[in-house]
């Protein structure tokens, strides 16, 4: 398994400078993904009620009331995917904030999506000046940042909004300053909450403040 999972996730066209490593999720730490979601569902005739965290099951016809099978909240998934230029938006001072960390750290952005969508978010993440490398991958992603930070001794930190990622680094990545970042929406409200050794980063500006002062501690 190991060795399918090398060969899956590329890693070689990210290249690491002496210094600070910033692992960052993209779907609603960077870009807002569950509120322009909600908007492109509305224009493909379906709604999202947030009952638990989870869209299959939570994603129904505004026609029928009925709830849509896997399948095809996967294809919903896709198509948005597909379309993310039109629907995507950044997060308040978070270019602003990622372009002042990335003078004294490397900034690689981690999405959980299919590598078919890359380029897609490439181009939209250049547009919006965010140009740090891209992985997109749908493996766990403790074992990709573990293999990125190798055995370096210097600072990592990884930001996600959800908790079993958080999880997965911890798990992978010893002193690493784990960061749980996630917008104010219904559908995260009822998400798995991260272990209390997670610290919970309320904005960008606070991120870049736990950030600067993890990598003043010189943690590794």
């Amino acid at each position: 398994m190991t060795e399918i999972f090398h060969l899956r996730t590329d890693l070689s066209h990210v290249r690491l400078r002496d210094r600070p490593l910033v692992v960052c999720d993209v779907d609603d730490v960077v870009l807002h993904f569950v509120a322009p979601f909600q908007d492109f569902l509305r224009g493909e005739g379906h709604e999202l009620l947030p009952r638990s965290f989870r869209l299959t099951g939570n994603i129904i016809s505004t026609q029928t009331r009925i709830a849509l099978e896997q399948g095809d909240v996967r294809r919903l998934v896709e198509a948005f995917f597909e379309a993310q230029e039109s629907w995507q938006f950044p997060f308040d001072l978070v270019v602003q904030t990622l372009e002042a960390l990335g003078r004294d750290a490397d900034v690689v952005f981690l999405t959980a999506m299919p590598p078919l969508y890359q380029e897609h978010r490439r181009r939209l993440l250049d547009r919006l000046g965010l140009a740090f490398p891209l992985i997109a991958s749908e493996e766990p992603k403790g074992p990709i940042v573990q293999r990125l930070h190798a055995a370096r001794p210097l600072p990592s930190i990884f930001i996600d909004d959800m908790a079993h990622n958080l999880h997965s680094v911890r798990d992978h990545l010893a002193q690493c300053l784990l960061l749980h970042m996630m917008p104010d929406s219904p559908l995260h409200v009822l998400a798995p909450k991260p272990a209390e050794d997670i610290v919970r980063a309320i904005d960008w500006p606070h991120a870049a403040q736990l950030i600067r002062a993890h990598i003043r501690s010189g943690a590794a």
